[in-house]
C-alpha cells in the first residue's frame, strides 16, 4: 500500500492523466491491426488505471470508462482462437 497526498489542482491533474490514458487505450483496443498479446496487456493496464482513476472521481464519471464485459470476453475468445 502507498499512502499520496495531493492538494487540488494535483488532484485534477491526475484525473486528467488518467482520463487520457484511459481514452487513449481504448482507442487502441479497438484497433485490429493490434495483436492478441499486446491487446491483454493492454486490458490489463487499462483495469489498473480505471481502479486508480475510480478514486479521484464520482461513479457517474467513472461509469463512461467502465468497460463491458461482453467486450473483454470477446477479445479473450478472440485471443484463443489466435
Amino acid at each position: 500500500m502507498f499512502g499520496l497526498m495531493l492538494n487540488a489542482k494535483e488532484t485534477q491533474e491526475m484525473e486528467y492523466l488518467l482520463k487520457r490514458e484511459l481514452e487513449e487505450l481504448l482507442l487502441d483496443l479497438t484497433d485490429s491491426r493490434i495483436d492478441g498479446i499486446v491487446k491483454r496487456a493492454m486490458e490489463e493496464r487499462y483495469q489498473i488505471i480505471f481502479r486508480m482513476y475510480k478514486r479521484f472521481v464520482n461513479p457517474k464519471e467513472y461509469m463512461k470508462y467502465m468497460r463491458n464485459r461482453q467486450t473483454s470476453k470477446k477479445a479473450e475468445q478472440h485471443r484463443k482462437t489466435e
